[in-house]
């Protein structure tokens, strides 16, 4: 298996090197920079590529960006990313490229190596590996969504200016309705959302917070 690794930290750069070779994979090339990525993939044509996330010149999202462009290549390798945090926007943002030979794991995964070989050799073969913390946030987003789907469009406008941050009487004077019509409308919306009286919790912060989960935010 011919693996390149793009990461800018050089000691785990090396230290995934000398574990793949030790493993029997081929490390031809291990670059610093998500540009180097795309010249060692189109000179090397490897089975799979490692690589991270964040890397520069902003330390955002380069890493994912130049995944996506080596998989539009003629001869597109596998794409393992590793990342340090659960990050499921660019964990979406990858998979719309093509689900097939696709990896995300969190980087503390490669620490149990019998583990990480299995993933990334199971990637380089077409299949995909993305990290349970991963997938329990995605599922939690897609819950949300559909949860928020459920709402009336006039439910969904209470809760985007709940969002905004208005009280109830605000939220009268801003849609020209009475205060006792607004709290019929919040407790719809508590109701739909699965949100019982919980003196532990504020069922308006958690309702936003699912409003704006469903938007992607």
């Amino acid at each position: 298996m011919r693996v390149v690794i793009a990461d800018d930290d050089t000691l785990i750069r090396e230290g995934l090197s000398a574990l793949l070779t030790a493993e029997g994979c081929d490390v031809v090339a291990a670059v610093a920079h998500p540009d180097d990525l795309s010249a060692a993939v189109a000179s090397h044509r490897p089975d799979v590529a490692v690589v991270d996330v964040r890397m520069p010149p902003t330390h955002t999202d380069e890493g994912i960006r130049a995944a996506v462009r080596v998989r539009r290549f003629a001869h597109p390798p596998a794409v393992l990313i590793l990342s340090a945090h659960a990050e499921q926007s660019f964990a979406t943002e990858l998979l719309t490229a093509g689900a097939a030979g696709i990896g995300y794991l969190l980087k503390e995964r490669v620490g149990r190596v019998e583990e990480f070989v299995d993933a990334l050799r199971r990637v380089a073969g077409g299949g995909t590996a993305i990290d349970p913390e991963v997938v329990s946030r995605l599922l939690a987003r897609r819950q949300a969504a559909d949860a928020v789907a459920g709402l009336t469009a006039r439910e969904r406008e209470v809760l985007a200016l709940m969002a905004e941050g208005l009280g109830n009487m605000a939220l009268a004077r801003r849609l020209g309705i009475s205060d006792n019509a607004v709290q019929k409308h919040i407790r719809r919306i508590f109701a739909k959302l699965g949100l019982p009286p919980n003196d532990d919790v504020d069922r308006r912060v958690v309702a936003v917070l699912r409003h704006l989960e469903a938007l992607g935010r």
